[in-house]
C-alpha cells in the first residue's frame, strides 16, 4: 500500500514525533493528581489542552495490557494532539480540485466525437474506494478495500503497518439497476476475524491487497490480505464471496501469509495462488504455490452450494518471483503462464504434472511496475487465447510486448509510458486502456501530491489493425489501486485510487469517499437499432456442444462472443478473455451457437454472452454458465 522502499508510518505513531512537541509540557503524565491540572483540564495557555475524560476515552486497553499505563496514555495524548495540530486537507481545496478536473475534462473532450472515441457519461460517489472489484453473475459489482486511517491525500490512507482493530476491511455491492444514489450500494462487510497479531481485537477481515479470481460456481475466491506491521505483512485469509446470498464464507487458512498475491482459475476449475509478501513482512515473498480447493476436494459447480472450511494444498514446487502480483493466465494449452514484473521472471506451470519451466526473458529488460496485461482474443471461433500482450509498467517506455508460441515480439506502442494502467477487451475485440500514473502514489509532482499532468487522464483504444489512438480523458487521474470493469450493458465502470478520490471528494464527511466513473465505448454511439438478446438457457451448458438463444433482431446478428467477467486490482486481472462462438444455425428468432471446445479454452464458470451486429455493436449481455458434462 505504500511506495516500495518508502514506508509510511501509522498516523498516531507519527504523532509521537510531532504532537509530543506540543504535549510534553501541557498534558498530565497520568490520571492521578498533578500540580498542572485543575477541575480536570490542563490550564496552561500553550499547546493542546486535554481533559481527564478525553484522555480516558482515548486510552486503549490493549495498549495498556501490552505497553503499560504510562506508555498507553502517552500514545493516547499523541493521537489527540495530532488530531489538533494536523488539520489535514481542507474541504475547499478538494472542491476546487474536483471542479478543475470537471472543467478541464469537458474542454479536452469537446474535440472528440462519441461515435469514434466514446464518451465519459457519469461520475458519482461511492461508499468504497473500489480498490478491488468483481463483476458478479447477478449483474452487480463487488467493491472492497479498507477502513482508512487518514483522510488527507498527502499521507498514507491505508492501515498498511497498523495492527489491531484499525486494520479492517470493508466491502459493498453496487447494483447498477438501482442507479447511482447511496441506496444503490449495500454494505457486505467481510467476516469478523481475530488476526494473529497478539492484540485479540476482532475486526472485519483486512482483505485489502489480496488476490482473487472466480470459482466455477460463480463465486469469488479471495486469498491473502494485510496483517499489518513491518511495512505490510501477509495474512493467511482464504474467503469466498457468494454473489447470490451476498455473504462471505471463511475457508481453511493459507499455509503462508500473502499480501499482494496473484490468483488464477485453471482449466480444472481450481485456483492457482502464488506470490505475495509473507509472514514476516514486506520484501520476503511467499514463493510456494497453493491450490483451492485441495486436490482431494471436489470442485463445486453448484451456485447454491455453501463452501465453508474447505482445505487448500500446495504444489511440490515453487514460483520463484521476487516481485509481487505477477500476471497469471490460463491459456488454451491448459498450462498457466506467469509473467513477472522483472524481465527475467517468466514461467509456465503445468497443473497436470505440477511442474514448471522458465520462459524466454521479456524484451526490454528491467522491471515493469504494475502495468497491465491481457490474454489476446483468438480469431478462431471456439478457441481460447494462446497469446498475451504485456503493456505499461514503465513511465519511460510506451512499448508493448506480445508473447505467443514461446516467443516474444514487440507489438505496437501506445502514446506514452504509464504505470498502474488498466486495459480491457471490448466485446468487439478492440482494447481500451484507461488509468495510469507516474509511479506509486506519485503523479509526477512528488509522492503523496495528487496534482497530476493531464495526460495521465487520457485513454487509448487499440483498433482491429493493432494500432493505438488517443481517446477522451477521464475525470480524475487514477493510478495505484485503480480498476476498470466491463458491465453487462457494454459500458465501462472505472473506480479506485483512494488518494485521488479523497483529494477530490465533494464532501469528505459524507462517508461516500470513493467514486465511480462510467465510460460509454464508441459501439454504443453508432446509431440505428442495437442487437437484442432475449433469452439464453436457464441451466448450465457443456463444452463443444450447441445451445439455443433467442434474439429480437436475428437478421442483425453477425457474431456471438463470450466475455469472461472482470475481477481486478493493482492492474491485475487474470480472468478476462473473449471467445467468439460459431453460429451454426439461424431459424426465425433462434440462433444455435457452439460452445468453446474445452475447459482449457474457457475455464468453467459464468460468462457474459453478447450478440454483435456487423458494426461491432453488442447487445446487452446475458449470463451463460459453462460446466463440464452439462
Amino acid at each position: 500500500m505504500t511506495r516500495r522502499g518508502i514506508p509510511r508510518p501509522r498516523r498516531w505513531t507519527f504523532a509521537a514525533g510531532c504532537a509530543a512537541l506540543v504535549l510534553s509540557v501541557t498534558a498530565p503524565a497520568a490520571f492521578g493528581s498533578s500540580p498542572h491540572v485543575t477541575h480536570g483540564v490542563d490550564p496552561l495557555p500553550h499547546g493542546v489542552h486535554i481533559s481527564r475524560d478525553r484522555l480516558a476515552a482515548e486510552v486503549r486497553p490493549a495498549e495498556v495490557k501490552a505497553l503499560g499505563r504510562d506508555r498507553a496514555e502517552q500514545l493516547a495524548r499523541d493521537r489527540i494532539g495530532l488530531a489538533a495540530v494536523d488539520r489535514g486537507y481542507p474541504q475547499p481545496l478538494r472542491t476546487r480540485s474536483l471542479n478543475e478536473h470537471a472543467d478541464s475534462q469537458a474542454a479536452y473532450n469537446a474535440a472528440f466525437t462519441a461515435a469514434r472515441s466514446g464518451r465519459f457519461a457519469e461520475y458519482f460517489s461511492s461508499p468504497d474506494f473500489g480498490d478491488h472489484v468483481a463483476l458478479l453473475p447477478t449483474g452487480k459489482v463487488l467493491l472492497f478495500s479498507f477502513e482508512s486511517v487518514e483522510d488527507s491525500p498527502n499521507k498514507e490512507t491505508a492501515p498498511t503497518e497498523v495492527i489491531g482493530r484499525d486494520n479492517a476491511g470493508r466491502a459493498y455491492v453496487w447494483d447498477p439497476a438501482k442507479g447511482t444514489a447511496p441506496s444503490a450500494f449495500k454494505a457486505v462487510p467481510p467476516p469478523v476475524v481475530n488476526m494473529d497479531d497478539g492484540l485479540d481485537e476482532p475486526r472485519p477481515a483486512p482483505v485489502f491487497c489480496a488476490g482473487h479470481s472466480y470459482l466455477p460456481n460463480g463465486m469469488v475466491g479471495i486469498f491473502g490480505g494485510n496483517l499489518g506491521g513491518n511495512h505490510g505483512t501477509g495474512a493467511h485469509l482464504a474467503l469466498v464471496f457468494d454473489p447470490w446470498k451476498e455473504t462471505w464464507y471463511r475457508q481453511q487458512d493459507l499455509a503462508e501469509g500473502r499480501w499482494y498475491p496473484s490468483v488464477v482459475t485453471g482449466a480444472d476449475g481450481r485456483q492457482f495462488i502464488t506470490s505475495g509478501h509473507g509472514d514476516i513482512g514486506w520484501g520476503k515473498l511467499s514463493q510456494s504455490i497453493e491450490r483451492f480447493p485441495a486436490k482431494n476436494t471436489p470442485v463445486s459447480y453448484d451456485p447454491s452450494a455453501t463452501p465453508k472450511g474447505q482445505a487448500l494444498d500446495r504444489w511440490p514446487i515453487k514460483a520463484e518471483y521476487s516481485t509481487d502480483y505477477p500476471h497469471l493466465f490460463s491459456l488454451r494449452d491448459g498450462d498457466i503462464y506467469g509473467f513477472g514484473r522483472n524481465y527475467d521472471e517468466q514461467f509456465v506451470f503445468d497443473p497436470q504434472s505440477e511442474t514448471s519451466r522458465p520462459l524466454r526473458n521479456r524484451p526490454g529488460g528491467g522491471m515493469r511496475n504494475y502495468g497491465s496485461a491481457v490474454a489476446l482474443p483468438n480469431p478462431t471461433p471456439g478457441q481460447g487465447p494462446d497469446s498475451v500482450l504485456i503493456l505499461g509498467g514503465d513511465r519511460n517506455d510506451p512499448k508493448t510486448y506480445r508473447f505467443s508460441g514461446g516467443r516474444w515480439t514487440e507489438d505496437s506502442s501506445r502514446a506514452f509510458g504509464r504505470t498502474q494502467d488498466d486495459t480491457l477487451i471490448f466485446p468487439d475485440g478492440r482494447l481500451f486502456t484507461v488509468n495510469g500514473a507516474f509511479d506509486i502514489r506519485d503523479y509526477g509532482k512528488g509522492q503523496y501530491n495528487p496534482n497530476a499532468d493531464d495526460f495521465w487522464r487520457k485513454t487509448e483504444i487499440r483498433g482491429a489493425d493493432g494500432t493505438w489512438r488517443s481517446g477522451p480523458e477521464q475525470r480524475l487521474p487514477r493510478g495505484y489501486h485503480s480498476n476498470a470493469v466491463l458491465l453487462p450493458d457494454g459500458r465501462i465502470m472505472i473506480t479506485g485510487d483512494e488518494l485521488q478520490e479523497i483529494a477530490n471528494n465533494p464532501d469528505i464527511k459524507s462517508g461516500m469517499n470513493g467514486t465511480i466513473e462510467i465510460y460509454e465505448p464508441p459501439y454504443l454511439h453508432q446509431g440505428g437499432t442495437r442487437p437484442v438478446l432475449t433469452s439464453v438457457p436457464r441451466g448450465p451448458v457443456g463444452y463443444d456442444d450447441t445451445f439455443d438463444v433467442d434474439s429480437g433482431t436475428p437478421d442483425l446478428i453477425d457474431k456471438a462472443v463470450l466475455m469472461a467477467p472482470v475481477t481486478s486490482t493493482h492492474s491485475v486481472d487474470t480472468s478476462q478473455r473473449r471467445i467468439e462462438l460459431e453460429i451454426t444455425q439461424t431459424a426465425g428468432n433462434t440462433l444455435r451457437l457452439r460452445t468453446p471446445q474445452s475447459t482449457a479454452d474457457a475455464p468453467p464458470g459464468y460468462y457474459l454472452l453478447f450478440l454483435l451486429d456487423s458494426r461491432g455493436v453488442p447487445s446487452i449481455a446475458k449470463w451463460v454458465h459453462l460446466r463440464p458434462g452439462s
